[in-house]
């Protein structure tokens, strides 16, 4: 198997991080929010597994949350070819809800002073990615707005400022439009979900890595 260590050479120029790989180069530049990193996700390189389980998660900092009707069928998945194949979690097994969310060990987050969280995803078929939260009273929210459609990998960023968010119903996995003003100071665990089963490769969500730009809550 071969490493991205070797397909892909990440460099920083002129305050952009520059990813060079196989494909070229792609130019992912660093949020201007003003809001530090406060946590990265990109899974480790070991061979694909369903269900994802926190042995694939990266970050030492991080713990891994899954929730919804199909929660044991998130697959961290991976092909030898092409030869740039990222790591990424896939819906396209669950044929029911699906949730992933990851925390930071003795930490939460302050979205209400703003940030961007950004991934690298790539989608089949009618499947639009969206934020999950979880806030410190145990509630969940999604967010309204989405990732856009696409079948290219991309790099989408969600501008904290400007997401409206409803509650989710986590046992029925369906939102709840009339909650809609969640108490964002202290969130404790960030994620996605599209709110969808999946159905193969044809009808399925695919991401990469996340990173989350924002203010570690005060205690």
């Amino acid at each position: 198997m071969t490493s991205r260590l070797f397909n892909n050479l990440f460099l920083v120029l002129g305050g952009c991080l520059l990813m060079v790989s196989g494909m070229g180069v792609e130019v992912i530049a660093q949020p201007a929010s003003g809001a530090p990193l406060w946590f990265r996700e990109d899974w480790k390189e070991i061979p694909a597994a369903t269900p994802v389980t926190q042995e694939h998660v990266n970050n030492p900092e991080l713990t891994l949350h899954t929730y919804g009707q199909a929660k044991d069928s998130i697959k961290k998945s991976h092909h030898d070819q092409p030869a740039d194949d990222p790591y990424y979690i896939w819906s396209g097994d669950c044929k029911g809800s699906w949730g992933l969310t990851l925390s930071k060990a003795g930490s939460s987050a302050d979205l209400s002073k703003g940030g961007v969280i950004r991934w690298r995803s790539r989608q089949s078929g009618e499947r639009f990615p969206r934020l999950l939260i979880r806030l410190a009273d145990g509630s969940f929210y999604v967010s309204d707005q989405t990732d856009r459609n696409s079948s290219e990998w991309h790099i989408f960023s969600f501008i904290l400022e400007r997401v409206t968010w409803s509650a989710l119903d986590i046992e029925k996995f369906v939102p709840v439009p009339r909650r809609k003003n969640p108490d964002l100071s202290r969130v404790t665990e960030i994620g996605f979900t599209d709110l969808a089963p999946g159905a193969g490769s044809n009808l399925s969500s695919r991401i990469d890595w996340i990173e989350v730009y924002a203010q570690p809550a005060t205690r």
